[in-house]
């Protein structure tokens, strides 16, 4: 049994693995520990293992190589990883006092060409493999010295453009590294005719849909936000909403919709009441996203005063609303940046 890579496997596919391998059953369960639970890097650390085997290494282990590190003055810590193949990916620590949030990415790149986001301008690569996506939550927790508490498919790529790799390292996440899958949010600007099939999917794959499902909407209407996600011309607003009901009634979950605040062009109390018009019915709430600014656009980050009355006229119409803290900014805090800067030879 040829495996990609020994990380994502759970305890008993890698119990399958040894036993493959010629070995007791026993070593498989003796990687799984020190998979997950020492986070090791290299064959030869695995000091319980026969010094033969260690020396043979006869899978990969499934770790990254830290090519790049940028600490905020909030703790914020952001890191650029390579993979096996020579491609870089991004992958972020958010602590706070009771909490560390690990926002990972999904694929090397992305095709969505989101204007306001950074990894939107390079394109996609390609997706990534399970173990390239559980190493991010790993290599967090080594570098920041404390144990995930939320991971949020927040970084580069879109992963409803991924979903086999995204559910199985959901269940990767929950299984072997004890994490609540209501702790986990998949993040979206939506990709037509997925969103039903993503809840089908992980009933499937992981016997229920617990993860939290985040629906970037950015505009009000058909037009604006045509401008601001190109790939919305494919996917008109109310067939979005429609998808989102019936995610909803597959799920059992409620979907939450997030709205990036770009200064003097969606932030508008006239626009936050049209937006009240289209999401009202869903019983969520909306997570409001001031920009964090990038080189490549000229778009601005809203005045305090304007995020405080975007929430407010939402409010008044009976939609919850959270405002997201800004973190990193001093470090160029939008998602593709660094992986930008050390591809333009800003970083040594």
């Amino acid at each position: 049994m040829a495996l990609s890579a020994l990380l994502g496997q759970s305890c008993s596919q890698l119990e399958a693995w040894a036993v493959d391998q010629g070995l007791p059953a026993f070593r498989g369960r003796q990687l799984h520990d020190w998979l997950y639970a020492k986070g090791v890097r290299q064959w030869k650390d695995i000091t319980v293992l026969p010094a033969a085997l260690r020396d043979q290494a006869p899978a990969p282990l499934g770790r990254s190589a830290e090519l790049q590190r940028s600490v905020a003055r909030d703790g914020t810590t952001k890191l650029l990883l390579s993979t096996d193949d020579g491609l870089s990916l991004e992958t972020v620590g958010i602590p706070t006092r009771d909490r560390l949030t690990v926002c990972v990415s999904s694929q090397v790149g992305c095709p969505m060409a989101c204007r306001f986001c950074a990894t939107g301008k390079e394109g996609l690569q390609r997706s990534l493999q399970t173990h390239e996506i559980v190493d991010q939550v790993l290599t967090v927790r080594e570098v920041m010295e404390r144990r995930p508490s939320h991971v949020v498919f927040m970084g580069m790529g879109e992963p409803l453009l991924n979903p086999e790799n995204v559910l199985s390292a959901i269940d990767c996440f929950s299984r072997d590294l004890g994490m609540a899958m209501r702790q986990i949010t998949v993040s979206t600007v939506g990709v037509p005719n997925t969103l039903p099939r993503l809840a089908e999917r992980a009933i499937e794959q992981l016997g229920r849909c617990q993860f939290t499902l985040a629906v970037s909407l950015h505009a009000p209407d058909q037009e604006l936000r045509e401008e601001l996600i190109p790939t919305a011309r494919a996917y008109p607003y109310e067939q979005l909403l429609q998808d989102c009901r019936h995610y909803v009634e597959l799920s059992g979950r409620r979907v939450s919709f997030e709205y990036i605040l770009l200064g003097g062009l969606n932030d508008s109390p006239r626009q936050a009441e049209a937006l009240a018009q289209k999401v009202s019915g869903f019983q969520t709430h909306v997570n409001l996203i001031p920009y964090n600014p990038i080189e490549e656009e000229t778009f601005q980050r809203p005045a305090p005063g304007q995020v405080e009355a975007f929430a407010a006229a939402l409010k008044s119409r009976g939609i919850a609303v959270s405002v997201r803290a800004s973190r990193g900014l001093d470090q160029d805090a939008a998602c593709g940046q660094l992986r930008r800067q050390r591809q333009r030879g800003k970083l040594a």
